[in-house]
């Protein structure tokens, strides 16, 4: 039976995707297709405020896209520099909040200790913050996408916990998405079922998804993370 995967691949160096490897012991053909594509953004005022944590009381990440911008910033010889000199150190002495052991992994590559990374979403990653931060105390930073939801901001406004957001990504759709759905369909024919990963990916796929299955569509069966 076959199952198409929305999502992108789990990074080569890190071994085989773990979908794949679980649907495979179960005697199913997992496909991936990239959904999603991101640009970086601000990263010039994200390594400015992350050279500064004495104006912060924390770091908060729920994506590992944010990581992966800060990453993108350590690249450069001088601020890696300046991060491993002093800045990590300096960040270290303060919280790191995060959702997910993907983003904690991400976390501990540059050097920092990830805290709440049990909290499955961004309700109870809030009511994990609230519990140990006091509220009119400094702001915590909290590089995210532009896409992100308000449940987090919300919620800890709301306990009078400040949330100074920075915007370093953007999420769009892969360059090759139609294409790899269109040879996807083609080659293997209609999948027995099909997993979303995100919001975008419905958006972006769903459509194209219904016009190649036709008539079919109906014996598809849907999930969603």
């Amino acid at each position: 039976m076959k199952v198409l995967l929305l999502k992108d691949p789990k990074d080569k160096d890190s071994g085989p995707d773990p979908y794949i490897k679980e649907l495979e012991s179960y005697s199913l053909e997992a496909t991936l297709i990239p959904v999603l594509s991101f640009e970086f953004t601000s990263l010039d005022s994200l390594f400015d405020k992350l050279s500064h944590p004495e104006c912060y009381g924390g770091l908060v990440f729920t994506s590992p896209r944010a990581l992966e911008a800060i990453k993108i910033c350590l690249k450069e010889k001088s601020k890696n520099e300046a991060w491993s000199k002093a800045l990590k150190q300096m960040w270290n002495i303060k919280p790191t909040y995060v959702v997910g052991k993907a983003t904690a992994s991400l976390v501990e590559e540059i050097g920092l200790i990830p805290q709440g990374e049990k909290a499955g979403n961004a309700e109870k990653l809030a009511e994990y913050i609230s519990s140990r931060e006091k509220p009119n105390s400094s702001a915590l930073l909290f590089p995210c996408g532009a896409l992100k939801r308000e449940v987090l901001p919300t919620a800890l406004r709301e306990k009078g916990i400040a949330l100074e957001s920075l915007t370093v990504y953007q999420t769009t759709q892969h360059p090759d998405l139609q294409e790899s759905l269109s040879s996807y369909f083609s080659q293997q024919g209609i999948p027995a079922s099909v997993a979303f990963f995100s919001p975008s990916g419905v958006r972006f796929c769903l459509q194209h998804i219904q016009k190649l299955s036709g008539d079919l569509i109906s014996q598809i069966k849907v999930s969603s993370l």
